[in-house]
């Protein structure tokens, strides 16, 4: 009789290599914060130079939503200089293909409570139905309605067509 020596679990492997991307991108964005911290400041952590602009002041956690998961970037707080990272923008808690993704899904009429599911099966966090009906404010220009307190009219957004040709 043959019995099973090795048994794949299909799930378990796919968990596994997706939370093996998530730290690598957890892990090298953080060493990117670092570095950026590094060349801002002259100097490495705990290094005292002439050179040395600014002190570091410990760091505090944020966290972004990519679309390899949820991570937790370590945002290095400075002394003396003022630190706006170039890896981030300021405010910004999902990647740019996640908010695109949110508003294609918005603009296709799937319900808000549909793509907390879908985003949560993506990515492993739901994202709040305010959050997806904020979309809409976010994105006027896409032909999305306008805010409740402005008057709703209905506009016609023609991409790269020429009215004006006969």
């Amino acid at each position: 009789m043959s019995e099973k020596i090795v048994q794949l679990n299909e799930e378990v492997i796919k968990g596994q290599i997706k939370e093996l991307v998530r730290g690598s991108v957890e892990e090298t964005l953080n060493e990117l914060l670092e570095v950026e911290a590094e060349k801002l400041t002259q100097a490495a952590r705990y290094e005292r130079n002439e050179q040395r602009q600014g002190y570091r002041s410990g760091h505090y956690n944020r966290n972004l939503t990519t679309t390899s998961g949820d991570v937790t970037l370590k945002v290095p707080k400075l002394k003396g200089i003022s630190f706006e990272t170039a890896i981030i923008e300021r405010y910004r808690r999902r990647e740019s293909s996640v908010e695109e993704a949110l508003i294609e899904m918005y603009l296709a009429g799937v319900s808000v409570r549909r793509v907390e599911d879908i985003t949560e099966a993506l990515w492993g966090s739901k994202v709040s139905p305010s959050t997806i009906s904020e979309q809409e404010n976010v994105c006027p220009h896409r032909g999305l309605a306008e805010p409740s307190s402005a008057r709703r009219t209905i506009s016609v957004c023609l991409c790269g067509w020429d009215l004006s040709a006969p």
